[in-house]
């Protein structure tokens, strides 16, 4: 925590002003580091991938969990490094600024520009998760074909083999109109496995699905290596695909759910 007044600020300000000012700092600093507290302590945060996402009362761009060369061949190191390092943080830039700035028209009533910071909050916050779950849904050397059992009974039990679950993963991914996601999801209405098309970062969605396991088909993300052959990433992305953090999300939801009806 670092809470500094200069003298500047003291002289004009008057004393009960600065301390003021000072007690807030402190209080807002204080909560901000209970709540970041409570974060690290929870396992659920830890299994979700979005430990590092938010911190200190601000959104943030996390460590990629492996070496920037970690995915070498399949997805090269340049692009990684854009990719994480610039797009990634980019979105984490507009979205702490969309935070920033709803929270001005909060204080001064004037919502002229609601519909514009509404959209950049629902673009920039959808990228950033999304980019952050994707960080995790590849595995350096992938699974080498297996995946856990729970999940092989998921996708049988949903759609029919993990043979057909994995085709039509791919294909939603690859037929993706414009830029954005192929994403595996749970759905806790009916408590199953649905897969989905996602345009931009934001479209498309069914609402309070959990994503378990996201492809960026956005050409920044692989148009360095494979240019404009998307097909061609998304066989790749298969092969690198992270079933484990899959099953780990889906693990933990349902326990949610289920601790929930308690």
């Amino acid at each position: 925590m670092n809470v500094s007044i200069s003298r500047r600020d003291f002289l004009s300000k008057g004393t009960a002003a600065v301390m003021s000012s000072f007690a807030g700092g402190v209080l807002a600093a204080t909560k901000h580091e209970a709540q970041d507290q409570m974060r690290k302590e929870n396992k659920m945060w830890h299994i979700f991938g979005l430990e590092e996402a938010y911190e200190n009362g601000e959104y943030k761009l996390p460590n990629l969990p492996y070496a920037y060369d970690a995915l070498e061949p399949m997805y090269d190191e340049r692009t990684l490094k854009i990719h994480h390092d610039k797009h990634h943080a980019g979105y984490v830039k507009k979205l702490n600024a969309a935070v920033s700035k709803l929270a001005e028209a909060r204080k001064t009533g004037d919502y002229s520009a609601i519909q514009a910071l509404s959209n950049a909050l629902a673009f920039n916050g959808s990228g950033h998760i999304l980019h952050t779950l994707f960080w995790h849904s590849m595995k350096p050397g992938g699974n080498e074909g297996q995946m856990p059992d729970e999940l092989k009974n998921v996708f049988e039990e949903d759609f029919g083999s993990v043979d057909a679950a994995q085709k039509q993963f791919a294909a939603a991914t690859k037929a993706v109109e414009g830029s954005g996601w192929g994403i595996l999801a749970f759905e806790p209405a009916a408590q199953k496995t649905v897969i989905l098309q996602c345009e931009k970062h934001q479209n498309l969605t069914l609402w309070g699905v959990m994503p378990l396991l996201v492809c960026d088909v956005w050409e920044h993300a692989y148009y360095l290596k494979y240019q404009n052959n998307r097909g061609e990433w998304v066989d790749s992305f298969m092969k690198l695909a992270n079933w484990e953090f899959a099953t780990q999300r889906l693990t933990s939801v349902k326990h949610m759910m289920a601790e929930a009806q308690r």
